[in-house]
């Protein structure tokens, strides 16, 4: 399965969160972040099917805001 990430670069380095389940992982790098998400996110599917999560009312979008 496919699922969206967002990855964050912090000051000790970079956090990887799976925007549906919100399981999130950090690394140094933004390839073990991810790699530290997989395996994060392989572990909490082991318990939880992703087609229950009630993602149908959900949506992704951008905004434009004037700073």
């Amino acid at each position: 399965m496919r699922f969206p990430v967002l990855i964050k670069h912090e000051e000790l380095g970079y956090v990887a969160t799976e925007i549906s389940s919100g399981v999130a992982s950090q690394g140094d790098t933004v390839e073990e972040a991810m790699a530290m998400l997989k395996e994060a996110l392989e572990l909490y599917y082991e318990d939880n099917d992703p087609g229950e999560a009630d993602t149908a009312n959900c949506f992704l979008t951008t905004m434009e805001v004037s700073v």
